[in-house]
């Protein structure tokens, strides 16, 4: 029921690495003899019990449908009825058989600890992590409404049975999606517990559960008591983690129907109630309960959030190399809701500002007034980041092109060409070399860029100018730009001599 995540991952996928991780632990103890030891059993398994067990499901999820059809007729999704007693009837049925459905699939024993607390109390669940569309067991065991986008209504059979929970329902094609999405779990948590409890992802993402990256704040907002639960796999074989690198949809389910059993664990915490100051600061309270769910699974927190994937994962030929500073400079724009903010036209707009002062310096309250934003902490952090020389004064242009770069990561070439346009002369369209260093140094995360290789491969007399058209033509006939025509620090190739092209450590089909 969950399909209507987008997932993702922020690090080397659980699903995809357990093989390797099995043979370097069973190293020294036959690891060779055991690794065709679990193909044997997964060929075995594949025939025999997966088809069965995929039957059974597929049978069990049909039959939930003309249930979950019968009570959604004629029922408003914006205003409270009281529950019939054949609409409860309908209920216990459907619990009866989601939970056979998933017993069929191999989650025989589920194991519970702690109390949930009743939606008069609590009328908002956290939980986390959310790694596999499988987090929708809970979802199932006590039909808890979700947060959804209004394409999941229309998936077959889930469609009804989603819309049967009631969700929360975000239209993407409007605008003001988010906004109002809020808004309608703040009134449904204010409801005194008429309306079903809410259970909601916070983390927003499916991550390899290594650790809990930031949570969104959506959950956070009405300033209400809240009760955390953790989720645990603790099969020694990782099947069913989902992520955006690793195995598809469809493997999982193979891998995981094909395993004897597969075990559950879920946790309700004590229930969280916020203080006045975690009230007013929603995101405040959204780290202290993520806070307290990481020391219940014993898991490190980390500063990465949904925001970061598309930097973690950029692609293009200008991809982000060393994304480290990036994610740390992506974090502070986000505190101050820049980066959601910020449109095309605004990029357009700051570029040609800053080409206007023609890389005179501007100080913290000249910098706050080009964003015209007041003068913050955190403001000050992003100024600092940029004033490298301790001076006090910054190139608004670096703020620029890391602005656009982690704003649309994935379309270098659209951050290139702007910065162009901040550093092109007057009576020429080229940029100086030392100027082009500083723009690569900043889209790509890296220090110290030297591009004494690309202007010696430039076959024109002036070496030490460039134009845009003549990088982006350049790039295009040389697919692995970074590897061969650059040098920075920690670069592979840092300590090579001769041509750039002799001297890669790895083959470039292999980069």
């Amino acid at each position: 029921m969950l399909y209507h995540i987008r997932f993702f991952c922020f690090s080397s996928s659980r699903a995809q690495m357990c093989f390797l991780q099995s043979k370097q632990n069973m190293r020294g103890n036959g690891w060779q003899c055991w690794v065709p030891a679990v193909t044997q059993v997964i060929g075995l398994m594949s025939v025999t019990v997966f088809p069965v067990r995929l039957l059974l499901v597929s049978f069990l999820m049909l039959l939930a449908w003309p249930f979950a059809f019968a009570a959604s007729l004629g029922r408003s999704e914006f205003d409270i009825e009281p529950q019939s007693w054949w609409r409860r009837l309908i209920d216990i049925c459907l619990r009866g058989i989601m939970r056979a459905m998933w017993f069929c699939g191999g989650f025989h024993w589920i194991k519970v600890k702690g109390e949930r607390a009743p939606p008069s109390e609590v009328p908002i669940l956290t939980v986390a992590p959310h790694s596999a569309y499988f987090d929708a067991i809970p979802v199932t065991m006590t039909m808890c409404s979700i947060v959804t986008k209004l394409e999941s209504m229309r998936v077959p059979v889930w469609g009804t049975l989603i819309s049967y929970i009631r969700p929360v329902l975000v239209f993407r094609s409007d605008q003001d999606s988010r906004k109002k999405t809020v808004e309608e779990i703040k009134r449904r948590a204010q409801s005194g517990g008429e309306w079903p409890q809410i259970m909601i992802f916070p983390e927003g993402t499916c991550t390899n559960r290594s650790g809990l990256i930031l949570f969104k704040a959506g959950a956070f907002i009405p300033g209400l008591p809240v009760q955390p639960v953790v989720l645990r796999y603790p099969n020694k074989l990782d099947t069913v983690t989902w992520t955006w690198q690793g195995p598809g949809a469809f493997k999982i389910l193979w891998l995981t129907l094909c395993q004897p059993h597969n075990p559950m664990e879920i946790e309700y915490l004590p229930v969280y109630t916020p203080s006045n100051e975690e009230k007013e600061n929603p995101s405040l309270f959204a780290n202290n309960v993520r806070r307290l769910m990481a020391k219940a699974l014993q898991v490190p927190l980390t500063d990465l959030s949904f925001e970061d994937r598309e930097i973690s994962l950029s692609r293009g030929p200008l991809h982000i190399y060393n994304y480290s500073s990036l994610l740390e400079f992506n974090l502070l724009v986000c505190r101050l809701r820049l980066r959601a903010q910020t449109t095309e036209k605004d990029l357009e707009e700051q570029a040609r500002r800053a080409r206007k002062l023609q890389g005179n310096k501007l100080s913290l309250e000249d910098f706050a007034q080009f964003i015209n934003l007041p003068v913050t902490d955190t403001l000050t952090q992003v100024h600092s980041f940029f004033d490298q020389d301790g001076e006090g004064q910054i190139d608004v242009r670096h703020y620029v092109i890391a602005l656009s770069t982690v704003h649309r990561p994935s379309e270098s070439m659209r951050t290139l060409k702007l910065a162009f346009k901040m550093y092109v002369g007057e009576e020429s369209n080229a940029v100086q070399e030392d100027d082009l260093a500083v723009i690569l140094e900043i889209m790509l995360g890296v220090k110290d860029v030297e591009l004494s290789a690309l202007f010696l491969s430039l076959d024109r007399p002036d070496t030490e100018k460039i134009t845009y058209d003549e990088l982006s033509h350049f790039i295009e006939q040389h697919p692995y730009f970074i590897q061969d025509y650059l040098d920075f620090k920690d670069h592979p190739r840092r300590f090579c001599f001769g041509r750039p092209l002799s001297c890669n450590i790895q083959n470039n089909k292999e980069d």
